[in-house]
């Protein structure tokens, strides 16, 4: 895979799932302080502690495409020739 094809794939990564995660932490804070509401009911602040959790694996995602898609791998050893002795 090329670096081209792994900047796209974090960019993807990071609208698709970054961008929803953010919000989504944002909303679970707000209803973790026990000012959520949803369809004119209160949510409990339990809802808004599992947003929470929820997010940070929709956040660590991005992370983990960048991470294994633009690190520079290990190149492989080269068997090194040793002459024959005479």
């Amino acid at each position: 895979m090329n670096k081209n094809t792994g900047i796209l794939a974090t960019l993807a990564a990071t609208v698709l799932c970054g961008c929803p995660g953010l919000f989504l932490c944002l909303f679970g804070g707000i209803t973790a302080t026990g000012n959520g509401t949803f369809n004119d009911q209160s949510l409990s602040p339990v809802v808004g502690f599992v947003l929470m959790c929820l997010s940070l694996f929709l956040i660590l995602i991005p992370v983990g495409v960048g991470f294994f898609t633009l690190r520079k791998k290990p190149e492989p050893l080269a068997d090194s020739v040793i002459p024959p002795t005479s």
